[in-house]
């Protein structure tokens, strides 16, 4: 039975269902939102991750908006999250180091360096927020900022 003989049919073609698409950003706005994405690395400075899940939601709610912003989210929240679980994880393994040598009496004689690299380590967080300011800054100038060694990894995602 054919669609005319069709009591069911009316005769008006389906037509296909619509996907919307969002609307890319404007120059500013992908401007503004780098710059956000780099900057929410203050919030680490009040919660201690909420940064990482910042940078994360920007990328997630703009990567198929802007490229740029993509990029620029990814790079922010793959800094982030290496940072933050990297500079934890050196801190115990150090600390474990020196408690195992302890057992030998040698580890006593390295808790001195390891409060010294304790110390340090505390003072990374500020190094890596003046870099996650410098980057905010070169993309609110519409300036391409790449993380070193993060930056172009971030574009395998993006």
């Amino acid at each position: 039975m054919n669609a005319q003989n069709d009591p069911n049919h009316s005769g008006v073609q389906a037509s296909a269902p619509r996907v919307h698409m969002p609307a890319p950003l404007s120059p500013s706005d992908e401007r503004t939102w780098a710059m956000l994405a780099h900057l929410s690395i203050l919030l680490n400075l009040v919660s201690g991750f909420l940064g990482v899940i910042a940078a994360l939601m920007i990328y997630l709610v703009y990567k198929d908006r802007s490229r740029y912003v993509a990029h620029q989210a990814m790079q922010a929240f793959l800094f982030q999250l290496i940072f933050w679980a990297g500079g934890g994880l050196l801190i115990g393994l150090m600390w474990a180091f020196v408690g195992a040598l302890s057992a030998i009496l040698i580890g006593i004689i390295l808790i001195p360096f390891a409060l010294i690299l304790t110390f340090i380590f505390l003072l990374l967080p500020l190094g890596a927020l003046v870099y996650g300011i410098v980057g905010a800054l070169q993309c609110a100038n519409g300036e391409d900022f790449r993380y070193w060694l993060v930056g172009d990894w971030a574009l395998q995602f993006v």
